[in-house]
């Protein structure tokens, strides 16, 4: 073990945040959805099975936070790597590859017009795309390249809760009253895509630039190495397995 992996918890400041922002995230979501009624859903129907695939899209999102949430603890990795392993494998099959697929269904019929939904839209077919090569990597063997689409994969997997972020500042820029403005309104349409562009985007950036950063601070190595896992790590500050 190296002296990089045993680093204890307190030297990675991100770990507690990101907890304790995903579990509130969630209290926050899921609740109206938890009685399977339409009624208390924040999103209203509008179509033929919006309702059941936004469900979906939600519980099976949720899989996709928690699970990403332990493949990045250092901790974890480094005591219960059956569990890690485990966790990666609920992760694409239980999480992303059925949330994305059922955001399909919904994400090119927006509320709020053509910039969300292309926005969306691109942001799922991303996420599963990366999901997917990750996952290919790592049956390669190829832990390197498996590490760095598994990090792009988790940086958009949590571009939801940024996009939360990007709301507040964007209806708060554009939109006279911020989110007790006109829903209806062209300018609470046009902050609302532009949070969700911005959410994946810069999230997407800055796995890029963290991918960048590492990859000059690794001595040259093979891209493959032996495992005995098709699914480890992503996690960005240490040795991807």
């Amino acid at each position: 073990m190296t002296s990089r992996v045993s680093r204890p918890i307190l030297r990675r400041p991100w770990v507690g945040p990101l907890l304790v922002g995903t579990i509130a995230f969630l209290a926050f979501t899921l609740p109206p959805y938890l009685g399977l009624d339409p009624s208390q859903s924040r999103v209203e129907p509008r179509f033929p099975g919006h309702y059941a695939t936004l469900v979906l899209h939600i519980f099976f999102g949720s899989v996709a936070l928690c699970t990403a949430c332990l493949q990045v603890w250092p901790w974890l990795r480094t005591r219960y790597p059956a569990v890690h392993r485990w966790s990666g494998q609920l992760y694409v099959f239980l999480g992303v590859l059925p949330a994305g697929i059922a955001s399909l269904w919904f994400t090119w019929r927006g509320e709020f017009g053509a910039n969300q939904e292309v926005a969306n839209t691109t942001l799922a077919v991303l996420w599963l795309a990366c999901t997917i090569a990750g996952y290919r990597m790592a049956r390669a063997r190829r832990f390197a390249d498996h590490r760095e689409w598994m990090i792009r994969s988790f940086a958009l997997s949590f571009s939801i809760v940024t996009n939360r972020l990007w709301q507040v500042v964007f209806l708060g820029m554009f939109v006279p009253g911020g989110f007790a403005g006109d829903p209806g309104s062209p300018e609470f349409a046009q902050a609302i895509g532009a949070s969700t562009w911005v959410s994946w985007l810069v999230n997407l950036f800055i796995a890029e630039w963290w991918l960048r950063r590492t990859s000059r601070k690794r001595p040259p190595r093979n891209r493959s190495r032996p495992g005995p896992s098709p699914l480890r790590s992503s996690l960005p500050e240490s040795s991807p397995a």
